[in-house]
């Protein structure tokens, strides 16, 4: 049946702008009477500007969990903030998908450079996370031998491959600051290095020999797998990139809409079509085939329109059904809405909300004084691969003892009168009025009469009004619901 209007809320603030209602949010939503007040508030949350900033963190890890180098970091703020500008301005997907594959420059300065930067300018890697991201294709699966599980040849992966070889990373040099930068260069010229040179690139790919490593390989002439289309051998990087966005983004390639659609819908409905996200292909199955290739048509002809698709999908019966555990392989598919996880940055986020603490902290030594964000913490203890199945993705002792033991919300946790607990105590003398208020504050609804009986009989046996509301505050931090959006 229908989610409730409390749980609808918490979940669509949550799933779009990254972090939970506040305590007017609940109330203003609750006592709307309009008909149709679930799709004003999807209108009204799209365009919000933490909208972009939540979708370019999920990107961000999509792109740099699967980073080669650490190197690959020093993109990720050029990458947060280069996606959260396109997504606000509603960028079409395709455009932002050549903008990748095309890039060049200060990987500090063009967030586009990220997926190169994130591979160290190999091809092979490139071409790789390309395919993965934007086509929901593991090719990397051909690269040593035919695909074991789809049609996909070696020579296929290395004519992909062969789109990259004059793309390189090389360090800047020429400032105070420590950076790299991505270049197309077509005035190299073949070497007796048996390696591609990456800080200079090579004029075209070769196949390694997997019989006799010693010798060069062959060179591969670029060929997009899908569509067969190619490129003469000696075509300057700048066109042979340009050329293979076209084709990836292009109406003939049925993937590139599809791997787009199954990724979204999956992270707000909690179960893809096809699982997991970024393994399509020919040879997989696909669980509802019509809705998907609905939705990818759809999608294609509203011009790859992102917020477009999160409307459409928000709408529908199934995301907006009540959240059930994840199904068994027997029982049907999309017949419900799935509990997920909270992605680090929605959980600190959640915090910054819930606490009304600030996002980062001032800190002043001898030297100097600086600012540093504990959600960088958050990141490392909570963070996981967005395209990993949610089913494989839990919990772990470092994240309980960062969520006990944070210095940061043991601070915000407190009764005291520059806090949001303490300015709640202190407005609110009624200790059922109060237990109120704290529940619709932490987790966005009311507390039933067993969990208010419950708390009540706590607050006497402490007896200190305060430490028992302190207490209760960081147990509701700490529960599954908290942690999770239903």
């Amino acid at each position: 049946k229908p989610v409730d209007d409390e749980t609808y809320l918490r979940r669509v603030f949550i799933d779009l702008v990254g972090e939970p209602p506040t305590t007017d949010d609940v109330l203003a939503f609750t006592l709307n009477a309009d008909a149709d007040k679930r799709w004003q508030l999807v209108n009204q949350l799209l365009a919000d500007e933490s909208y972009g900033r939540n979708w370019a963190r999920y990107w961000r890890d999509v792109i740099l969990y699967r980073r080669t180098d650490e190197r690959g970091l020093l993109s990720a703020r050029s990458l947060e903030n280069y996606l959260t500008e396109h997504f606000n301005k509603n960028t079409p997907w395709n455009k932002i998908a050549t903008a990748f594959v095309t890039a060049r420059g200060d990987v500090k300065q063009n967030g586009a450079t990220a997926i190169i930067m994130a591979q160290q300018g190999q091809p092979e890697d490139t071409v790789a996370e390309m395919s993965r991201i934007f086509l929901g294709i593991q090719i990397q699966c051909a690269q040593c031998h035919d695909h074991p599980t789809d049609r996909w040849t070696r020579d296929q992966f290395h004519e992909l491959a062969a789109f990259f070889p004059r793309v390189a990373v090389r360090p800047k040099r020429d400032q105070d600051v420590p950076s790299f930068e991505v270049v197309g260069s077509d005035t190299t010229v073949e070497t007796r290095r048996k390696s591609n040179n990456r800080f200079r690139g090579t004029p075209e790919h070769r196949m390694p020999d997997l019989e006799n490593p010693e010798k060069q390989g062959q060179i591969m002439q670029p060929v997009f797998f899908v569509t067969g289309d190619e490129v003469p051998l000696g075509t300057l990087d700048a066109d042979r990139r340009s050329q293979l966005a076209s084709w990836i983004t292009g109406t003939e390639n049925p993937w590139f809409s599809r791997a787009l659609v199954n990724r979204i819908w999956a992270e707000l409905v909690g179960e893809g079509f096809y699982d997991p996200v970024d393994d399509l292909g020919p040879e997989r199955a696909c669980s509802a085939p019509q809705t998907l290739d609905y939705l990818a048509a759809a999608f294609r002809d509203q011009q790859h329109d992102l917020k477009w698709l999160f409307a459409t999908i928000l709408s529908t019966e199934t995301y907006q059904q009540e959240s059930r555990r994840r199904r068994t392989f027997e029982e049907m598919p999309h017949q419900a809405n799935c509990s997920q996880r909270l992605r680090a940055d929605q959980l600190f986020s959640s915090l910054v909300t819930v606490l009304q603490m600030p996002d980062s902290v001032a800190t002043v030594s001898r030297q100097r004084s600086s600012r540093y964000s504990p959600r960088s913490s958050f990141n490392s203890v909570f963070g996981f691969d967005p395209s990993t199945r949610r089913s494989d993705v839990s919990g772990a002792i470092p994240q309980a003892l960062l969520m006990m033991n944070s210095p940061q919300i043991g601070q915000y946790v407190l009764a005291r009168r520059d806090r949001m607990l303490g300015r709640l105590l202190n407005e609110v003398t009624d200790d059922r009025q109060a237990l109120r208020e704290l529940y619709v504050q932490v987790l966005s609804r009311q507390p039933t009469e067993k969990e208010l009986d419950t708390c009540l009989k706590y607050r006497r046996n402490v007896g200190n009004r305060a430490e028992a509301f302190e207490d209760i505050l960081w147990s509701l931090i700490n529960t599954a619901e908290f942690l999770h959006r239903k």
